[in-house]
C-alpha cells in the first residue's frame, strides 16, 4: 500500500504538496482504521488540519484523479470521495476553494 507521503511525493515533490498543512503532522493521522468509534476523533482531527490548508482543493483533486482509496485527502474520507465519484458531479467545481 502506498503511504500518503510517497503518494504526494510521487505526484509533486516540490509543488502544491509542499505547502500542505499536513506537512508537520503525523501521516498516520490521515489514515484512521475506521470512521467509527474512537477512530472518529482521529478522523475529525485530520479533517481539522485539512480545513485550514491552502492547497486543500489541489489535494482533493489529486486524490480523485489518482484513485486514492484510503485516507483523508483534501478534507474528505474515502467514503466521501466514493460518493462524490458516484454522484457524477464535476468534482473540480466542488473542490474549488470558496470565495
Amino acid at each position: 500500500m502506498q503511504t500518503r507521503a510517497s503518494a504526494i511525493g510521487h505526484a509533486d515533490p516540490a509543488g502544491w504538496a509542499a505547502s500542505g498543512a499536513c506537512q508537520d503532522s503525523d501521516p498516520e493521522l490521515f489514515f484512521p482504521i475506521t470512521s467509527q468509534g474512537p477512530a472518529r476523533g482521529q478522523l475529525d482531527k485530520a479533517k481539522a488540519v485539512c480545513a485550514c490548508c491552502p492547497v486543500r482543493a489541489q489535494c482533493l483533486e489529486f486524490a480523485l484523479d489518482s484513485g486514492q482509496d484510503f485516507g483523508i485527502w483534501g478534507g474528505m474520507s474515502e467514503q466521501e470521495r466514493r460518493a462524490m465519484r458516484r454522484s457524477g458531479l464535476p468534482y473540480r467545481r466542488l473542490a474549488a476553494p470558496r470565495s
